[in-house]
């Protein structure tokens, strides 16, 4: 006998493309995937990590909180800091306009992070 799997889970427009529908088969491990590469690599071959997609996906979520504080306090800063560093006025700007990008790109992937997470924890209350 085959069974498909069928899921009512809507997906946001935050979800990941790299990260299958919940639900869908092996839909965990491509969460896990896309979440691996968020961590640093030594995170990724911690034991704990590697068995528990949620416990991956909540340092995951923190590791991404922290790197969009570092993104703002280097956006913020930019103006002030980097003409004492003899940085020339272009490429000031230029980067300033690179750490405003990235602000804008790491909260995208904050808010994809909590959707997996969301997901994730969803489908291990409800086994």
């Amino acid at each position: 006998m085959i069974m498909t799997l069928t899921t009512t889970t809507r997906i946001s427009q935050d979800w990941p493309c790299q990260v299958k529908t919940p639900g869908s088969y092996d839909w965990e491990r491509s969460a896990a995937k896309w979440l691996r590469e968020l961590v640093p690599a030594r995170y990724a071959s911690y034991p704990a990590l590697i068995r528990h997609p949620v416990l991956l996906a909540r340092h995951a979520q923190i590791q991404v909180q922290h790197e969009v504080r570092v993104a703002r306090t280097a956006l913020q800063t930019a103006r002030a800091e980097l003409p004492v560093l003899g940085i020339p006025e272009s490429v000031i700007e230029h980067t300033i306009k690179l750490y405003a990008a990235e602000v804008m790109q790491l909260q995208h992937i904050a808010r994809s992070v909590r959707a997996v997470t969301e997901a994730l924890v969803g489908h291990s209350t409800g086994r």
